[in-house]
């Protein structure tokens, strides 16, 4: 994964090898430069990655294992994903930190993996890596993504099963171990939380529709398919990005291609209350999925060396 999700205020970027963090909270704009630059320990191909909120942590997945380095690169714990794999692709284990910093909740798609099991949802201690509770998931996933909701301490996961859709559960770590709740779709890929967290929003899997939906139970507020947007659905798609510019407002990209073949791409702010498609804006990247909403009316897309870039409509 090219960026950690969550928490909004701080965010980690794998640039060059290295696990790059930027707080957000400085609210500095154009090309970011990092906080801390993270090195992970010899040898580890990072594949997700998150950080504490004190900095003095760094979590990543590799194919087979979840490790814990300080910001200097020195190894504070690894947690192996056994027994370990020998396919080298179409596994991406992905990783998330707790907003109280105590559990590193680890999506392993373990199916794929060849681990002959099913997909496993995993809470691990975040100060020392030992296992707190897991729950099978019923999936072959290929990787998974993890946000956080902001006041429950919930979680969701998007699990993406490539051809065969998308499937978004909901957990919670109680006494009893993962509390976990499967939602009734299999067409539906997550794409982002609301930041006051009462709503979340979905792409269908064939890229016909953007949904958004209540928190926590699921209901559709409204859904609007391409032609919603002055597109002929036999020409355009939903892309799978976007997300909360604000908590009223959410950003809808819909791309297709000319009939010589040439990509065009249109970014559309949508009224997250209403579903009223207001203005079209210029998301400035490079990419039709180059764009993260930040949920503060800023949102970022990718400079050429990798650094994220921070834009606003000032």
């Amino acid at each position: 994964m090219a960026e950690s999700r969550h928490p909004r205020q701080i965010i980690t970027r794998l640039v060059d090898g290295r696990i790059c963090v930027y707080d957000l909270a400085a609210k500095a704009s154009g090309v970011l430069s990092p906080a801390t630059i993270c090195p992970p320990s010899p040898g580890d191909d990072v594949i997700d990655h998150a950080i504490a909120a004190d900095f003095q942590r760094v979590y990543y997945t590799t194919l087979n294992a979840v490790v814990c380095v300080t910001p200097d690169g020195a190894e504070v714990w690894r947690s192996g994903l056994e027994p370990e794999s020998v396919q080298r692709y179409r596994h991406e284990p992905g990783c998330v930190l707790s907003f109280d910093g105590r559990v590193v909740w680890v999506y392993r798609p373990d199916a794929m993996a060849g681990r002959d099991r099913p997909d496993q949802w995993v809470a691990l201690d975040a100060w020392s890596g030992a296992v707190i509770a897991q729950a099978d998931l019923q999936t072959v996933g290929h990787g998974g993504v993890q946000l956080l909701h902001g006041t429950s301490g919930q979680v969701l996961l998007n699990v993406g099963e490539g051809q065969d859709g998308s499937v978004i559960y909901r957990a919670s770590l109680t006494k009893a171990g993962i509390d976990l709740f499967c939602y009734p779709w299999d067409d539906r890929c997550l794409i982002d939380l609301s930041p006051d967290g009462r709503q979340f929003m979905t792409v269908d899997h064939n890229q016909a529709d953007i949904a958004v939906h209540a928190y926590p139970e699921g209901g559709v507020a409204f859904t609007l398919s391409v032609d919603a947007f002055g597109h002929d659905p036999d020409e355009a798609y939903v892309e799978w990005c976007g997300g909360y510019l604000s908590p009223d407002t959410v950003i809808v990209t819909i791309a297709g291609e000319t009939e010589d073949e040439q990509e065009w791409i249109h970014h559309y702010r949508v009224d997250a209350r209403s579903g009223q498609v207001q203005a079209e804006r210029d998301a400035r990247g490079e990419h039709s999925y180059d764009i993260r909403p930040l949920g503060d009316g800023t949102w970022l897309t990718t400079h050429p060396s990798g650094h994220p870039v921070r834009w606003t409509d000032s």
